[in-house]
């Protein structure tokens, strides 16, 4: 129990340390630094404020702590039996572990979609979804801010992905990583993807930070993680994200008057 513990420990430092480096790295760039001059790039005019980010911050805290201890009782403890987790990484070509991150990504973005819309429902809502909609002009700090029933939802995605497929410890942490960094940017309050992103086949299948802004604002509809593709499919893509995406990438650069997305 007690190397448990301190791998808990372990884990969960370096996950602040993580936290606080991806999510205030373009936190300082874009709230402290740079506000006007990257102005035109804001999906809401509207500012949060302190307070905002202390609750978020607050909330995230807990939720890494639960999310660490989800990762160790999977990778450090007899539970690691009833998984795919292997520790030899020669035990796979080392191009599996870029093909295993994509299918973990995959995997999540799936369970994401289901457990997103049911903690829709109006009870779930309530009771523990609302922690996170607080955020209705969400920030980088956001990314984390769930209450602690969502969070231990959130964290149980890492049980069906290390079930289904072989997952080496390395791709665990790339996945962590991946989803973290991708989660900053859907929450970042700024669209920064370039003008040419709008033509390629990739806006059809990725989503973007206008995309689950839109989700925040409207407190319906787009509730994918990575990808449009659930929700374009069930039909709860929001109808006006693709002319709100639009409108945005015309104000960064066009010059075109900000008016920001209306509750």
């Amino acid at each position: 129990m007690e190397k448990i513990i301190e791998a808990i420990i372990s884990v969960f430092s370096i996950s602040v340390v993580r936290y606080f480096t991806l999510a205030g790295i373009p936190f300082a760039l874009f709230y402290l630094l740079m506000p006007d001059k990257l102005g035109k790039f804001k999906i809401q005019q509207k500012l949060a404020t302190k307070k905002d980010f202390i609750r978020e911050v607050w909330h995230s805290l807990q939720s890494t702590l639960v999310f660490s201890m989800i990762a160790v009782g999977l990778v450090f403890t007899p539970l690691q039996q009833y998984t795919r987790i292997y520790t030899h990484i020669n035990d796979f070509p080392l191009w599996y572990v870029a093909v295993a991150l994509l299918l973990s990504l995959i995997i999540h973005d799936t369970y994401f979609y289901w457990m997103h819309r049911l903690l829709h429902h109006k009870k779930l809502f309530k009771l523990a979804h609302l922690v996170h909609h607080k955020s209705t002009n969400p920030s980088p700090w956001t990314s984390y801010s769930f209450h602690i029933l969502e969070a231990i939802t959130e964290g149980l995605v890492l049980v069906p992905i290390v079930i289904l497929i072989p997952m080496h410890p390395l791709t665990i942490l790339l996945f962590t990583i991946t989803g973290f960094i991708i989660n900053v940017y859907g929450h970042l309050g700024y669209e920064i993807m370039p003008q040419s992103f709008r033509s390629t086949w990739a806006f059809e299948i990725l989503n973007s930070s206008v995309h689950h802004n839109m989700h925040h604002s409207k407190f319906k509809g787009n509730y994918g993680l990575y990808f449009r593709i659930w929700d374009r499919v069930m039909g709860t893509e929001h109808p006006d994200y693709v002319k709100e995406y639009d409108r945005l990438q015309a104000q960064r650069f066009n010059q075109i008057p900000h008016e920001g997305i209306k509750a």
